[in-house]
């Protein structure tokens, strides 16, 4: 696999180690198995064989928000974008009818399905998978597998924004809003700008540029960048906050005016229509 593959692979093990805790923010039996020897080697080379918080913090606060909105809003189709080794499809409750689409490059995919088929895993939901080249039109390929852009969706980009450019970044946001009916939500994550210079995630930076897939996009002003392209902010957290790692953040929450200050956006947003 490429090296996106392995930074799902890092993913998992990052979400293994969560679920072993005893006090886990959620429990994801397949992570370890998904994440393969490699999954740890890569937490051993990016952060010296600890966890980054955040990746924890998300995770929980995106169960959350997928749950809610789907249970909230009567919503049966939900789209993860650049899905990895996720496996929500197997861990959490579906109400009855739930089509979920994890997209990502075929290579990973098949993967993917070569570790579940060992591991006998069954999902809990219609899971389908789309094999798409994320850089390239994406979308008729998600509509070959049955997806309806004149229903709600819920679509999830988790911890992909960031390695894209601001241009790509927007114009997913855009792509996403025009394949959106009315009532359509995301669920997904950006970074500040200072994340991109951090001393504090040096090593971590360091090493994701040498491997291939450096951070490339953050910005201050979240709200306004979904604005612009064409969703509203619903709910905005950082990690640390209730709802959002309240109690497992260990530092401290900077006021939102503070320059300069270490960013990580959690978001939740609903499509703008005319």
């Amino acid at each position: 696999m490429d090296a996106v593959s392995y930074t799902a692979q890092w993913m998992a093990a990052a979400r293994a180690q969560e679920s072993e805790r005893e006090d886990p923010l959620f429990v994801d039996p397949l992570a370890r198995d998904l994440a393969a020897p490699r999954g740890f080697e890569l937490i051993e080379r990016y952060v010296g064989g600890g966890v980054l918080p955040f990746i924890s913090i998300r995770t929980r606060f995106l169960d959350d928000a997928i749950q809610e909105i789907v249970a909230g809003s009567g919503i049966q189709q939900v789209v993860l974008i650049a899905a990895g080794m996720d496996t929500r499809a197997f861990r959490l409750d579906w109400p009855d009818g739930t089509e979920l689409y994890e997209v990502d490059h075929g290579p990973l995919i098949t993967e993917k399905r070569r570790r579940l088929d060992a591991l006998g895993a069954e999902p809990r939901t219609d899971r389908r998978e789309v094999s798409a080249d994320l850089t390239q039109e994406w979308l008729p390929s998600l509509e070959a597998a049955g997806f309806d852009r004149n229903r709600p969706t819920l679509w999830v980009a988790e911890g992909l924004t960031f390695f894209l450019t601001e241009e790509q970044a927007g114009g997913l946001l855009q792509l996403l809003a025009s394949a959106s009916a009315p009532g359509s939500h995301l669920a997904f994550d950006l970074l500040g700008r200072a994340m991109l210079r951090s001393p504090f995630s040096k090593r971590f930076l360091d090493h994701l540029a040498a491997d291939g897939t450096p951070w490339v996009f953050g910005t201050d002003e979240p709200e306004e960048f979904l604005t612009a392209n064409g969703w509203k902010t619903t709910d905005l957290r950082e990690p640390g906050q209730p709802g959002a790692g309240e109690g497992r953040w260990p530092y401290e929450v900077q006021p939102r005016g503070r320059r300069g200050a270490n960013r990580l956006w959690l978001i939740r947003a609903e499509v703008v229509t005319d």
